[in-house]
Protein backbone atom coordinates (compact mmCIF):
# COMPACT_ATOMS: atom_id res chain seq x y z
CA UNK A 1 0.00 0.00 0.00
CA UNK A 2 2.83 2.40 0.91
CA UNK A 3 4.52 1.80 -2.43
CA UNK A 4 1.27 2.22 -4.33
CA UNK A 5 0.75 5.60 -2.64
CA UNK A 6 4.31 6.67 -3.49
CA UNK A 7 3.87 5.59 -7.10
CA UNK A 8 0.58 7.45 -7.49
CA UNK A 9 2.04 10.55 -5.83
CA UNK A 10 5.12 10.54 -8.11
CA UNK A 11 2.94 10.13 -11.21
CA UNK A 12 0.73 13.02 -10.10
CA UNK A 13 3.82 15.21 -9.62
CA UNK A 14 5.02 14.27 -13.10
CA UNK A 15 1.62 15.01 -14.66
CA UNK A 16 1.35 18.34 -12.82
CA UNK A 17 4.76 19.60 -13.94
CA UNK A 18 4.27 18.25 -17.48
CA UNK A 19 0.99 20.17 -17.72
CA UNK A 20 2.60 23.33 -16.35
CA UNK A 21 5.61 23.10 -18.67
CA UNK A 22 3.54 22.62 -21.83
CA UNK A 23 0.35 24.54 -21.02
CA UNK A 24 1.37 27.62 -23.06
CA UNK A 25 3.24 25.73 -25.74
CA UNK A 26 3.06 26.90 -29.32
CA UNK A 27 2.97 23.36 -30.71
CA UNK A 28 3.32 24.40 -34.34
CA UNK A 29 6.43 26.49 -33.61
CA UNK A 30 7.88 23.78 -31.38
CA UNK A 31 7.49 21.13 -34.07
CA UNK A 32 9.01 23.53 -36.60
CA UNK A 33 11.95 24.11 -34.24
CA UNK A 34 12.49 20.38 -33.88
CA UNK A 35 12.36 19.89 -37.65
CA UNK A 36 14.70 22.77 -38.45
CA UNK A 37 17.21 22.11 -35.65
CA UNK A 38 20.82 21.40 -36.63
CA UNK A 39 21.32 18.01 -35.00
CA UNK A 40 25.02 17.95 -35.82
CA UNK A 41 25.39 19.78 -32.48
CA UNK A 42 24.20 16.59 -30.77
CA UNK A 43 27.54 14.95 -31.64
CA UNK A 44 29.77 17.30 -29.60
CA UNK A 45 27.15 17.22 -26.85
CA UNK A 46 27.41 13.43 -26.64
CA UNK A 47 31.19 13.80 -26.49
CA UNK A 48 30.76 16.20 -23.54
CA UNK A 49 28.31 13.80 -21.87
CA UNK A 50 30.97 11.09 -22.12
CA UNK A 51 33.48 13.39 -20.41
CA UNK A 52 30.85 14.16 -17.74
CA UNK A 53 30.47 10.43 -17.09
CA UNK A 54 34.24 10.00 -16.79
CA UNK A 55 34.66 12.97 -14.45
CA UNK A 56 31.95 11.86 -12.02
CA UNK A 57 33.25 8.28 -12.12
CA UNK A 58 36.81 9.37 -11.35
CA UNK A 59 35.74 11.73 -8.57
CA UNK A 60 33.81 8.88 -6.94
CA UNK A 61 36.99 6.83 -7.14
CA UNK A 62 38.82 9.62 -5.29
CA UNK A 63 36.30 9.44 -2.42
CA UNK A 64 36.44 5.64 -2.27
CA UNK A 65 40.25 5.59 -2.28
CA UNK A 66 40.32 6.04 1.51
CA UNK A 67 38.65 2.62 1.72
CA UNK A 68 40.15 0.88 -1.33
CA UNK A 69 41.71 1.82 -4.66
CA UNK A 70 39.12 0.32 -7.00
CA UNK A 71 40.35 -0.45 -10.56
CA UNK A 72 38.77 1.82 -13.17
CA UNK A 73 36.98 -1.03 -14.98
CA UNK A 74 35.06 -2.06 -11.84
CA UNK A 75 34.52 1.55 -10.81
CA UNK A 76 33.18 2.42 -14.25
CA UNK A 77 30.79 -0.54 -14.25
CA UNK A 78 29.34 0.36 -10.86
CA UNK A 79 29.09 4.03 -11.82
CA UNK A 80 27.52 3.62 -15.26
CA UNK A 81 25.04 0.91 -14.26
CA UNK A 82 24.26 2.71 -11.00
CA UNK A 83 23.41 6.01 -12.68
CA UNK A 84 21.17 4.19 -15.15
CA UNK A 85 19.37 2.53 -12.23
CA UNK A 86 18.97 5.92 -10.55
CA UNK A 87 17.20 7.22 -13.64
CA UNK A 88 14.83 4.33 -14.34
CA UNK A 89 13.98 2.65 -11.03
CA UNK A 90 11.00 3.82 -8.95
CA UNK A 91 10.85 4.46 -5.19
CA UNK A 92 14.42 5.89 -5.14
CA UNK A 93 15.79 2.32 -5.39
CA UNK A 94 18.46 3.62 -7.74
CA UNK A 95 20.03 5.56 -4.85
CA UNK A 96 21.35 2.27 -3.50
CA UNK A 97 22.54 0.84 -6.82
CA UNK A 98 26.08 2.24 -6.86
CA UNK A 99 26.89 1.17 -3.26
CA UNK A 100 25.43 -2.26 -3.98
CA UNK A 101 27.40 -2.66 -7.22
CA UNK A 102 30.74 -1.42 -5.87
CA UNK A 103 30.40 -3.73 -2.85
CA UNK A 104 30.12 -6.65 -5.29
CA UNK A 105 33.33 -5.57 -7.05
CA UNK A 106 35.51 -4.74 -4.04
CA UNK A 107 35.88 -5.23 -0.30
CA UNK A 108 34.11 -1.92 0.40
CA UNK A 109 31.00 -2.31 2.54
CA UNK A 110 27.76 -0.94 1.14
CA UNK A 111 27.25 1.34 4.13
CA UNK A 112 30.66 2.93 3.57
CA UNK A 113 30.00 3.26 -0.17
CA UNK A 114 26.65 4.88 0.61
CA UNK A 115 28.51 7.43 2.70
CA UNK A 116 30.53 8.43 -0.36
CA UNK A 117 27.32 8.90 -2.36
CA UNK A 118 25.84 11.12 0.36
CA UNK A 119 29.03 13.21 0.46
CA UNK A 120 28.81 13.64 -3.31
CA UNK A 121 25.21 14.84 -3.01
CA UNK A 122 26.04 17.32 -0.25
CA UNK A 123 29.03 18.68 -2.19
CA UNK A 124 26.97 19.07 -5.36
CA UNK A 125 24.09 20.67 -3.47
CA UNK A 126 26.34 23.22 -1.81
CA UNK A 127 28.26 23.92 -5.03
CA UNK A 128 25.14 24.49 -7.13
CA UNK A 129 23.19 26.49 -4.53
CA UNK A 130 26.09 28.85 -3.79
CA UNK A 131 26.94 29.12 -7.49
CA UNK A 132 23.33 29.91 -8.32
CA UNK A 133 23.21 32.76 -5.82
CA UNK A 134 26.40 34.24 -7.29
CA UNK A 135 25.08 33.92 -10.86
CA UNK A 136 21.73 35.45 -9.95
CA UNK A 137 23.51 38.63 -8.85
CA UNK A 138 24.18 39.27 -12.54
CA UNK A 139 20.69 38.42 -13.82
CA UNK A 140 18.93 41.71 -14.53
CA UNK A 141 15.60 40.35 -15.78
CA UNK A 142 12.57 41.47 -13.78
CA UNK A 143 10.33 38.45 -14.19
CA UNK A 144 8.41 36.45 -11.54
CA UNK A 145 10.60 33.39 -12.19
CA UNK A 146 13.57 35.11 -10.51
CA UNK A 147 11.84 34.93 -7.14
CA UNK A 148 11.14 31.22 -7.53
CA UNK A 149 14.71 30.52 -8.56
CA UNK A 150 16.08 32.44 -5.56
CA UNK A 151 13.70 30.56 -3.28
CA UNK A 152 14.87 27.26 -4.78
CA UNK A 153 18.51 28.19 -4.25
CA UNK A 154 17.79 29.17 -0.64
CA UNK A 155 15.94 25.93 0.12
CA UNK A 156 18.66 23.89 -1.55
CA UNK A 157 21.37 25.61 0.48
CA UNK A 158 19.35 25.15 3.70
CA UNK A 159 18.87 21.42 3.08
CA UNK A 160 22.42 20.59 2.07
CA UNK A 161 24.03 23.16 4.35
CA UNK A 162 22.05 21.79 7.28
CA UNK A 163 23.07 18.26 6.35
CA UNK A 164 26.72 19.26 6.13
CA UNK A 165 26.58 21.07 9.49
CA UNK A 166 25.02 18.03 11.18
CA UNK A 167 27.59 15.66 9.68
CA UNK A 168 30.48 17.86 10.82
CA UNK A 169 28.91 17.97 14.30
CA UNK A 170 28.49 14.18 14.27
CA UNK A 171 32.08 13.72 13.18
CA UNK A 172 33.30 15.63 16.24
CA UNK A 173 30.59 14.53 18.69
CA UNK A 174 29.33 11.14 17.53
CA UNK A 175 27.59 10.10 20.76
CA UNK A 176 25.87 13.49 21.11
CA UNK A 177 24.64 13.35 17.50
CA UNK A 178 23.13 9.89 18.03
CA UNK A 179 21.50 11.07 21.27
CA UNK A 180 20.12 14.14 19.46
CA UNK A 181 18.48 11.94 16.82
CA UNK A 182 16.88 9.74 19.47
CA UNK A 183 15.73 12.74 21.52
CA UNK A 184 14.11 14.55 18.57
CA UNK A 185 12.94 12.05 15.96
CA UNK A 186 12.44 9.46 18.70
CA UNK A 187 9.60 11.47 20.21
CA UNK A 188 7.60 11.16 17.01
CA UNK A 189 8.77 7.85 15.52
CA UNK A 190 10.95 5.68 17.81
CA UNK A 191 11.48 3.00 15.14
CA UNK A 192 12.64 5.54 12.56
CA UNK A 193 14.88 7.19 15.15
CA UNK A 194 16.62 3.89 15.90
CA UNK A 195 17.32 3.34 12.21
CA UNK A 196 18.52 6.93 11.78
CA UNK A 197 20.81 6.58 14.80
CA UNK A 198 22.33 3.44 13.27
CA UNK A 199 22.83 5.29 10.00
CA UNK A 200 24.57 8.19 11.78
CA UNK A 201 26.86 5.76 13.61
CA UNK A 202 27.76 3.96 10.37
CA UNK A 203 28.14 7.21 8.46
CA UNK A 204 30.51 8.76 10.98
CA UNK A 205 32.59 5.60 11.04
CA UNK A 206 32.97 5.75 7.27
CA UNK A 207 33.70 9.50 7.39
CA UNK A 208 36.75 8.75 9.54
CA UNK A 209 38.15 6.83 6.57
CA UNK A 210 38.17 9.75 4.16
CA UNK A 211 41.01 9.75 1.62
CA UNK A 212 44.20 11.77 1.95
CA UNK A 213 44.57 15.40 0.89
CA UNK A 214 45.76 14.49 -2.59
CA UNK A 215 42.67 12.40 -3.31
CA UNK A 216 40.34 14.97 -1.72
CA UNK A 217 41.92 17.65 -3.90
CA UNK A 218 41.27 15.40 -6.88
CA UNK A 219 37.65 14.99 -5.76
CA UNK A 220 37.06 18.75 -5.68
CA UNK A 221 38.87 19.29 -8.99
CA UNK A 222 36.75 16.63 -10.68
CA UNK A 223 33.67 18.28 -9.15
CA UNK A 224 34.63 21.57 -10.81
CA UNK A 225 35.26 19.80 -14.12
CA UNK A 226 31.98 17.90 -13.82
CA UNK A 227 29.84 21.01 -13.37
CA UNK A 228 31.85 23.07 -15.86
CA UNK A 229 31.21 20.40 -18.51
CA UNK A 230 27.50 20.26 -17.67
CA UNK A 231 27.03 23.98 -18.29
CA UNK A 232 29.26 23.96 -21.36
CA UNK A 233 27.31 21.05 -22.84
CA UNK A 234 24.00 22.83 -22.40
CA UNK A 235 25.40 25.90 -24.15
CA UNK A 236 26.72 23.76 -27.01
CA UNK A 237 23.43 21.95 -27.57
CA UNK A 238 21.51 25.25 -27.64
CA UNK A 239 23.39 26.04 -30.88
CA UNK A 240 21.19 23.45 -32.58
CA UNK A 241 18.28 25.90 -32.22
CA UNK A 242 19.07 29.06 -34.12
CA UNK A 243 16.84 31.41 -32.11
CA UNK A 244 18.52 30.57 -28.80
CA UNK A 245 22.34 30.30 -28.72
CA UNK A 246 22.75 30.45 -24.94
CA UNK A 247 25.89 32.12 -23.66
CA UNK A 248 27.95 30.10 -21.16
CA UNK A 249 26.65 32.37 -18.37
CA UNK A 250 23.03 31.77 -19.37
CA UNK A 251 23.65 28.04 -19.72
CA UNK A 252 25.08 27.80 -16.20
CA UNK A 253 22.07 29.62 -14.77
CA UNK A 254 19.68 27.27 -16.60
CA UNK A 255 21.75 24.30 -15.43
CA UNK A 256 21.48 25.44 -11.80
CA UNK A 257 17.71 25.83 -12.08
CA UNK A 258 17.51 22.39 -13.66
CA UNK A 259 19.41 20.81 -10.76
CA UNK A 260 16.91 22.29 -8.30
CA UNK A 261 13.98 21.18 -10.45
CA UNK A 262 14.96 17.53 -10.79
CA UNK A 263 15.31 17.27 -7.00
CA UNK A 264 11.50 17.33 -6.83
CA UNK A 265 10.32 13.72 -6.30
CA UNK A 266 8.65 12.55 -9.49
CA UNK A 267 8.21 9.42 -11.57
CA UNK A 268 11.31 7.68 -13.00
CA UNK A 269 12.92 9.48 -15.91
CA UNK A 270 12.37 13.02 -14.57
CA UNK A 271 9.85 13.78 -17.32
CA UNK A 272 7.92 16.94 -16.56
CA UNK A 273 10.11 18.29 -13.77
CA UNK A 274 13.05 18.38 -16.22
CA UNK A 275 11.20 20.36 -18.89
CA UNK A 276 9.55 22.66 -16.34
CA UNK A 277 12.91 23.52 -14.75
CA UNK A 278 14.54 24.26 -18.11
CA UNK A 279 11.55 26.44 -19.02
CA UNK A 280 11.93 28.47 -15.80
CA UNK A 281 15.66 28.90 -16.41
CA UNK A 282 15.19 30.01 -20.00
CA UNK A 283 12.46 32.46 -18.94
CA UNK A 284 15.12 34.52 -17.17
CA UNK A 285 16.71 35.41 -20.52
CA UNK A 286 14.30 34.75 -23.39
CA UNK A 287 10.82 36.06 -24.27
CA UNK A 288 7.87 33.75 -23.62
CA UNK A 289 7.28 33.26 -27.35
CA UNK A 290 10.76 31.73 -27.75
CA UNK A 291 10.65 29.75 -24.49
CA UNK A 292 7.32 28.12 -25.42
CA UNK A 293 8.55 27.10 -28.88
CA UNK A 294 12.30 26.67 -29.41
CA UNK A 295 12.92 26.64 -25.66
CA UNK A 296 10.76 23.60 -24.99
CA UNK A 297 12.05 21.90 -28.13
CA UNK A 298 15.56 22.40 -26.69
CA UNK A 299 14.43 21.07 -23.28
CA UNK A 300 13.04 17.91 -24.88
CA UNK A 301 16.17 17.24 -26.94
CA UNK A 302 18.36 17.94 -23.89
CA UNK A 303 16.34 15.48 -21.82
CA UNK A 304 16.42 12.85 -24.58
CA UNK A 305 20.21 13.12 -25.06
CA UNK A 306 20.91 12.77 -21.35
CA UNK A 307 18.47 9.86 -21.00
CA UNK A 308 19.85 7.99 -24.03
CA UNK A 309 23.45 8.50 -22.86
CA UNK A 310 22.75 7.36 -19.29
CA UNK A 311 20.69 4.31 -20.26
CA UNK A 312 22.98 3.49 -23.19
CA UNK A 313 26.12 3.47 -21.04
CA UNK A 314 24.34 1.39 -18.40
CA UNK A 315 23.14 -1.21 -20.91
CA UNK A 316 26.58 -1.51 -22.54
CA UNK A 317 28.34 -1.86 -19.18
CA UNK A 318 25.78 -4.44 -17.97
CA UNK A 319 26.43 -6.45 -21.10
CA UNK A 320 30.19 -6.27 -20.61
CA UNK A 321 29.87 -7.25 -16.94
CA UNK A 322 27.44 -10.10 -17.77
CA UNK A 323 24.78 -8.95 -15.30
CA UNK A 324 21.06 -8.43 -15.83
CA UNK A 325 18.89 -5.46 -15.01
CA UNK A 326 16.23 -7.73 -13.54
CA UNK A 327 18.71 -9.38 -11.18
CA UNK A 328 20.11 -6.10 -9.84
CA UNK A 329 16.69 -4.46 -9.50
CA UNK A 330 15.31 -7.56 -7.77
CA UNK A 331 18.10 -7.65 -5.20
CA UNK A 332 17.77 -3.94 -4.48
CA UNK A 333 14.02 -4.35 -4.05
CA UNK A 334 14.42 -7.29 -1.64
CA UNK A 335 16.99 -5.41 0.42
CA UNK A 336 14.77 -2.36 0.76
CA UNK A 337 11.81 -4.53 1.77
CA UNK A 338 13.95 -6.33 4.34
CA UNK A 339 15.18 -3.03 5.77
CA UNK A 340 11.71 -1.48 5.96
CA UNK A 341 10.31 -4.59 7.68
CA UNK A 342 12.86 -4.59 10.52
CA UNK A 343 11.09 -4.48 13.91
CA UNK A 344 11.23 -1.24 15.86
CA UNK A 345 13.12 -1.21 19.15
Amino acid sequence: MNRAVKLIASLLVTLLFTWWAFRDTDWHSQVSSLKSANYLWVLPYFAILTLIHLSRTLRWGCLLSGLERVPFKKLNEASGIGFMMLLVLPFRLGEFARPFLIAQRSSIRRSAAMTSVVLERITDGMFVSVGMWVLLLFVTAEVPEVRYVKLGATLMFAVFGGGLAFLLFALKHQASAVHLVRATVGRLAPGVADKMADVVDTFVGAMRQLPDRRQMTGFFLYTLVYWALNGLGMAVLSRAFGTMNLTPFQAYVVMSVLVVGVMIPAAPGMVGTFQAAVKVGLSLFLPASVVNSSGLAYANVLWLCQTVQQIGFGVVLMSMAHVSFKDIAGKLNKEQEATSSLPSA
